[in-house]
């Protein structure tokens, strides 16, 4: 497979369109937040539109998220205002799909990038869809791109397969400054202590670790529409509901083994976060590990969960710690960038300077 290189050199102006972001909490909007930051410190100007710059509707069984309503005409004034140099569409929600559009009227290019398994997350909540629609619409939205950016090569060929082209990687990072081993909460319950920490939610197949039978305390860190149902299903877990910043650090740091028990992620940030922490990983052998335990040394990936969970606590939290630190933020912001496109008005205005 081949992925795209760079065709366009320093930005200066780069709108970033996303359907998550802040107050939501999860692995896209801290991508997402991390990198604009760093866009930021290398000297471009980036305008972020998301949907708290509209009106918004609570996403069907999904309250936490707000969807922006009617988002077209907004978004076609910030955009003609900012005049972007490049656009990237970061989701395929209904910001993603007026950011399309405009770009498709205007005839820019534009590249966008794939964070969720959309079709399988659809297919949970609606168990009529067929994931066949689901990939239909994937291939339709991002085969207007110029090129689509995925976290990991593993996820790469599984959307070849599924007929999604002009793919390019864009990996992740880890805050090593935040997350790090020292100044660990002392939690209750008996050790080891395994944790899980991200959304509380079907696609995360969270029972595949609390029915797990692991000796110690099981804790798990985050909320989502199926907190409720699981805190009455398992009294002995302790559920603490969201945590950001220092405190979830500290507390990740406290864990002996972090268990990762999904199969749809596409990457799966918190297992760095956590390494950065100096806990191993234990998972499935899947796409999102794949693309960030190295099995045996910063975590255990098996079919066996239990198994993989009771192997991850014989290894050595310095070298999860070690690797964390070789995943910065800058790096894969440099990706992002050699992975950009210009506009077409502005590959127009450089092919006829060229030709002068």
């Amino acid at each position: 497979m081949q992925y795209g290189v760079a065709t366009i050199g320093l930005m200066q102006r780069i709108a970033l369109v996303t359907d998550a972001w802040h107050p939501q909490i999860n692995g896209v909007v801290t991508t997402l937040r991390h990198t604009v930051h760093e866009l930021k410190q290398l000297g471009h100007e980036v305008q972020v539109i998301h949907p708290g710059q509209f009106r918004t509707t609570p996403l069907p069984s999904y309250p936490e998220i707000r969807v922006a309503l009617r988002p077209g005409p907004r978004l076609r004034r910030l955009l003609d205002t900012f005049a972007p140099q490049a656009i990237h569409i970061a989701t395929e929600g209904p910001l993603g799909l007026a950011a399309r559009r405009y770009c498709r009227r205007h005839g820019l290019c534009f590249t966008t990038s794939l964070h969720t398994r959309f079709p399988e997350y659809v297919r949970l909540r609606l168990p009529f869809v067929p994931l066949s629609v689901g990939y239909a619409f994937l291939r339709w939205f991002h085969g207007a791109a110029t090129r689509t950016l995925v976290s990991n090569p593993m996820m790469a060929e599984e959307m070849t397969e599924h007929g999604i082209a002009n793919l390019a990687l864009w990996s992740r990072g880890a805050d090593t400054e935040l997350f790090r081993p020292d100044d660990a909460f002392l939690l209750e319950g008996k050790r080891p202590i395994f944790m899980y920490v991200g959304r509380v939610a079907p696609e995360k197949n969270i029972e595949a670790f609390l029915s797990l039978e692991l000796p110690g305390t099981k804790y798990v860190i985050g909320g989502g529409p199926s907190l409720e149902s699981l805190r009455r299903r398992y009294p002995e877990v302790h559920f603490t509901g969201y945590r950001i910043g220092r405190e979830l650090a500290r507390h990740i740091a406290a864990a002996d083994v972090f268990v990762f028990p999904s199969r749809t992620d596409t990457f799966g940030l918190v297992m760095l976060e956590a390494m950065a922490c100096g806990v191993p990983v234990a998972a499935y052998p899947v796409a999102g590990p794949n693309a960030v335990v190295i099995d045996g040394e910063t975590g255990c990936l098996d079919e066996n969960l239990q198994r993989a969970a009771l192997r991850a606590l014989k290894l050595d939290r310095r070298r999860c710690r070690e690797f964390a630190c070789t995943r910065s933020w800058r790096v894969t912001t440099h990706e992002l960038v050699n992975q950009l496109v210009p506009t077409r008005a502005i590959a127009m205005v450089a092919a006829e300077e060229l030709q002068r």
